[in-house]
């Protein structure tokens, strides 16, 4: 059941339309209208400001959505425009959530070249603490954000990026370079990693 109660109570300026890019993912999730019904959606299009949901009960223009989606989480915005099957809602967000859903979505538009293993089994998840420490085995040491991670790798915010296959430790983590993309690099883990061994990085 979804929970209304984190209802801000000075909603932020909503964003223009246009304001941010946008990225095509395939986002499964749940959203509560207005009326506190529960419908499945998918979210096609997203941006920092706005995201393009499918849904089978379009809400009206101007109606207030909350909504959990898979690899994002809560989202919450209003109505701006209905299509076709579909609609766009213009997100209520503070500028550090923001940055937060900007460093998600730069994680999904990517993923299909990051080279990690596709194994649903092992949700990925953006951290609320992110930023963290690369140690190479030479002992140099880079502060990092961590983008996204699961129990098997992790995508990481670095400025220096090591060759692929450099064996580094992500906090108490080891693991080796697979892929360099724009932001950083992403790790595939040696071990797989309990949740509760991943909260002690965030």
């Amino acid at each position: 059941m979804l929970s209304a109660s984190a209802r801000t109570q000075t909603e932020p300026e909503l964003p223009k339309p246009g304001q941010y890019s946008r990225v095509a993912v395939h986002l499964h999730g749940r959203l509560m209208r207005a009326d506190h019904t529960e419908h499945d959606c998918m979210v096609e299009f997203m941006s920092p400001g706005d995201a393009v949901l499918a849904c089978r009960s379009l809400p009206n223009a101007g109606e207030r959505i909350v909504a959990y989606l898979d690899h994002i989480g809560r989202i919450e915005g209003r109505v701006f425009e209905r299509g076709s099957g579909n609609f766009t809602l213009s997100l209520n967000a503070t500028e550090r959530k923001r940055d937060k859903l900007s460093a998600q979505l730069t994680w999904l538009a990517n993923k299909h070249e990051l080279g990690l293993p596709e194994d649903r089994r092992h949700e990925r998840l953006a951290p609320d603490k992110s930023m963290s420490e690369i140690r190479l085995d030479d002992g140099r040491r880079y502060p990092c954000r961590i983008i996204d991670l699961s129990m098997s790798g992790a995508a990481i915010e670095l400025e220096v990026r090591p060759a692929k296959g450099t064996m580094v430790t992500l906090g108490n983590m080891r693991g080796r370079v697979v892929r360099h993309f724009q932001e950083g690099i992403a790790l595939e883990f040696l071990s797989t990693y309990a949740p509760e061994q991943l909260d002690q990085l965030t």
